[in-house]
């Protein structure tokens, strides 16, 4: 389906308006964007518009006069039985039995293609998640950076996008100086060398293991160099095996990234300079308190940004660089070097202050801001036996997304963790996703899914054949319909994932389905040897069922059990 149903009933709509006004039934103006909508109760059908509420004004009619309007010069399609306009002037639009019908051997043809639309039509986006500085193991906390990004990316994928998934690796200056030198501490206490640990340091029993496996590779090496150069080689291992720690993490989550992009890369490559001499020539730079400061009150912020620290603050040269610097630099090279059409970031609500900043950056740049989305996603409480399980990252205190991985499973991990908005916080159980009943909504979909799979097994045995070829027509229970209603849907829930930046709409839609094919198997007897066409026709329509919430586990990065 390249267009989901809902856009094709705006599209109609939108004719229907157009034909109106060149027929004089109305007269011209800027037609609205037309929000068409499922309707919470099934007598006012499958959807509904209250565009005719909104033409009142500039259409100098009634509501209701205009939905007759409207009604008058809907074209034809195939998939509405008929329409309904209601008080005060709703327009009611009820799906066509025969249509649904025909959609079963469609979703049977389309196989693990059913959802996808083409509304991207190949253009290219960028989603750039998890980014999480490479010092440690990836926390519960950037777990859901990881499991957001990449089911967003899936989405738009499945919507016709051509995307990229990017981790910005955080590997300049200071940072990398700060785990050298807690490397050195932990490597030279497995020598049997006492070196203080230095006042900044990375806390975690994960630095402290690396030490030691650095101590048994390279035994004395680095306490045989002068130490600035032993921080500096360090540090550079330190970051290259926690990006390897990182991405293994990733791995077992069914998350693959695209790049790795280097901060540091961006002053190596000129790109930082480059910017930086267009924002001065534009006059957005200037100098204050011995540091250079980015003009943002140029732009709304009530103040302004540094972007080059004071040499008398910060000797280093390569530490005097904000984030902010950088993020200027990258999302230069993200619009105009690499020209996504959309860059996508993923950030945790601590940056909320950050978000306006790129954005000013980009108007000073005379680049479009809504060229960029800037996701900022709120934090995860883990819960055990209804009791907080208390972190602390700054002093080394936390639970790793692998712990979670090996405790719950993958599965668990990211149906959860996409299970609400990410402007809403999560709390995580972990002896919810444990119980093998309805109360876990992830047991709830994938028994669902495992089950069809049994109930396609046990056909098979019985003889009989499971295939798009049957006819479909016998279908008739109301449950059929609905069910073949809620499958539908699916292209609908990846346009709107796409179009919110929810894939949270994803595990709702996944629960109702299950649900909905629940209650198709309690009323239908789907085998019956009394009634073989009856029968052949109800296996397709399980089978449907079952890629449709096949697909809807992939694109959340899940699992499809066939049997549990």
């Amino acid at each position: 389906m390249d267009i989901p149903l809902n856009l094709q009933v705006s599209g109609l709509l939108q004719q229907a308006i157009e034909a109106a006004q060149a027929a004089g039934d109305l007269p011209a103006f800027e037609i609205p964007t037309i929000k068409v909508d499922r309707p919470k109760f099934k007598e006012q059908g499958d959807y509904a518009s209250g565009i005719s509420l909104s033409l009142a004004r500039p259409g100098k009619k009634a509501p209701l006069q205009i939905a007759g309007i409207i009604l008058k010069h809907l074209p034809h399609a195939d998939f509405i039985d008929h329409i309904e306009v209601i008080k005060p002037g709703f327009v009611n639009i009820f799906l066509a039995p025969a249509w649904l019908k025909n959609q079963v051997g469609q979703i049977i043809e389309a196989g693990s293609r059913h959802g996808w639309v083409n509304i991207g039509k190949g253009e290219r986006v960028q989603v750039e998640f998890v980014s999480a500085n490479p010092t440690g193991p990836l926390t519960i906390g950037s777990a859901r950076n990881a499991v957001y990004g990449d089911t967003l990316a899936r989405v738009y994928e499945a919507a016709g996008y051509d995307v990229q998934r990017e981790y910005y690796v955080n590997d300049l200056g200071s940072k990398v100086r700060k785990m050298g030198r807690t490397l050195l501490t932990h490597y030279a206490g497995a020598l049997g060398r006492s070196i203080r640990m230095p006042e900044e340091f990375y806390p975690g029993v994960f630095l402290e293991d690396l030490g030691r496996q650095i101590a048994g590779e390279y035994g004395s090496t680095y306490l045989d160099m002068p130490e600035k150069e032993a921080v500096h080689e360090l540090g550079e291992i330190g970051i290259r095996r926690t990006l390897a720690a990182i991405e293994a993490s990733l791995s077992e989550v069914n998350i693959k990234l695209d790049n790795w992009f280097s901060e540091r890369s961006l002053y190596e490559d000129g790109t930082f300079e480059r910017v930086f001499d267009m924002l001065k020539e534009k006059g957005y730079i200037f100098e204050k308190d011995n540091a250079t400061w980015f003009k943002a009150s140029a732009f709304g912020l009530e103040q302004d940004a540094v972007v080059i620290r004071s040499a008398e603050v910060i000797p280093e040269p390569d530490a005097r660089p904000t984030y902010l610097a950088s993020d200027i630099a990258y999302v230069w090279n993200k619009i105009v070097d690499r020209n996504f059409s959309k860059a996508v970031y993923v950030w945790g609500a601590d940056h909320q202050g950050d978000k306006p900043r790129v954005l000013a950056a980009m108007q000073a740049l005379g680049l479009d801001p809504a060229r960029v989305e800037i996701i900022l996603y709120q934090l995860v409480t883990l819960l055990r036996d209804g009791q907080e399980v208390r972190m602390s990252k700054s002093s080394g205190e936390y639970v790793t997304m692998t712990d979670v991985v090996h405790e719950v499973g993958a599965d668990a991990l990211r149906f959860m963790l996409i299970s609400a908005s990410h402007d809403q916080h999560i709390n995580f159980d972990l002896g919810l996703v444990l119980k093998q009943s309805s109360e876990n909504p992830v047991f709830y979909v994938q028994y669902a899914h495992a089950r069809i799979c049994s109930i396609l097994r046990k056909a098979e045995e019985e003889g009989y054949q499971v295939g798009s070829g049957s006819d479909f027509e016998k279908l008739y229970d109301p449950a059929e319909l609905e069910l073949i209603k809620k499958m539908v849907q699916l292209p609908e829930i990846v346009s709107q994932a796409v179009r919110d930046y929810s894939p949270h709409y994803l595990p709702h839609f996944a629960q109702d389905l299950a649900a909905t094919f629940h209650l198709f198997y309690r009323d239908c007897r789907v085998i019956d040897a009394d009634a073989p066409e009856l029968t052949s026709a109800r296996l397709g329509l399980v089978n449907a069922a079952r890629i449709a919430l096949a697909n809807t586990l992939d694109l959340m990065g899940m699992t499809a059990p066939e049997r549990m």
